[in-house]
């Protein structure tokens, strides 16, 4: 007995992207199924991506002034009339059988909370920081867990009753693009609700990125928020971003360093500096090769420097952080003698 499809609500926020919100729509038009509805929410842009999203046929709601990526998400989901909500970045095109992918995934599986994939590996942007960046994001998924422990929004649908039930993304935490889907995806998780990664599930992605923009939204949008998150309860699943083997790799660079920094006082430390680094290149070497078959030798070389400083500051970060909490919670007064303890009355 075959089920019913459930029905889609598309929902694009944007920001001042109305040459990629063009191509990004076009995309999804190519790729819906019937019943679906397409929701862009402008987040109160200078440009005319609120005009650019009508004459694709859009419905289109304009919030009044600039919340950020959770709250016109949040906005969408409140609109739309579809049981699924497929979120989708503005500057994300997305493949042909996308939308027809996430209809399935929630028709096969009714108690499925949410799915999501990744970018492909033929971004656009030509810049070689670019196409590291998008291809880094495009194997990390990859090698995802099936089972997911969190979300992506930038090519990823939610049941709404779950979503809701949730309270959405939070907003009030985050007023800029950040961590906002990975920390919905944690509340999902301890609700119970499966979240599955569907690797076939892909986008293209047009941003183009400097290396200052991948250091600044790395550190302030990723790595600060994720590891108070981590820290201050979220956990730290062996998954994604946060892979054993990759944290490993974080320490091993700092290693590297250490030693490297102290090295003119003894210079037998240069060993440890190098046996560090090909450790680094051991641990990751499926990634490295991925990169040398995508885009050859060359590239790899230039690739692996940033790989490198990418753990080196998250690493940091995260230590900063870590420092940060611990100080806090140690600055903490005592409860005085005759108070009670949290959850407990008085004698």
């Amino acid at each position: 007995m075959s089920l019913a499809r459930p029905r889609l609500s598309i929902v694009v926020p944007v920001y001042n992207d109305a040459r990629n919100l063009a191509e990004c729509l076009a995309a999804l038009r190519a790729a819906e199924i019937p019943g679906c509805e397409l929701i862009v929410v402008d987040d109160a842009s200078p440009d005319d991506s609120a005009a650019v999203a009508r004459r694709a046929g859009a419905s289109v709601i304009t919030l009044s002034q600039n919340s950020g990526p959770a709250a016109a998400r949040n906005r969408g989901a409140t609109a739309a009339s579809g049981e699924i909500l497929f979120f989708v970045d503005a500057d994300v095109a997305v493949a042909p059988d996308a939308v027809r992918r996430v209809a399935d995934a929630f028709t096969a599986d009714p108690a499925l909370g949410a799915v999501f994939g990744s970018y492909d590996d033929a971004p656009r942007a030509p810049a070689m920081v670019s196409q590291y960046r998008n291809l880094l994001h495009h194997w990390v998924h990859q090698q995802g867990n099936p089972e997911a422990s969190t979300f992506w929004a930038g090519c990823g649908a939610v049941r709404r009753a779950c979503f809701l039930e949730v309270g959405g993304f939070d907003a009030s935490l985050f007023r800029r693009p950040a961590i906002e889907d990975i920390e919905l995806g944690y509340r999902l998780r301890r609700r119970g609700y499966r979240i599955r990664l569907d690797k076939e599930l892909q986008g293209k992605h047009f941003k183009g990125w400097t290396l200052y923009s991948v250091i600044k939204t790395d550190i302030l949008s990723r790595a600060v928020p994720w590891s108070r998150l981590v820290l201050e309860g979220g956990g730290a699943p062996n998954d994604l971003n946060l892979k054993r083997g990759q944290r490993l790799s974080g320490l091993l660079v700092l290693l590297a360093l250490g030693a490297l920094v102290l090295s003119p006082l003894r210079p037998v430390l240069l060993g440890l500096t190098a046996t560090a680094l090909g450790a680094v290149v051991v641990l990751n070497w499926p990634l490295y090769r991925f990169l040398l078959a995508r885009r050859g030798p060359w590239f790899l070389a230039r690739a692996l420097p940033l790989h490198w400083l990418y753990y080196l500051y998250s690493s940091l970060t995260y230590l900063a952080i870590w420092i940060q909490v611990h100080a806090r919670r140690g600055a903490r007064p005592m409860p005085a003698a005759d108070t009670p303890a949290p959850g407990r009355e008085r004698a």
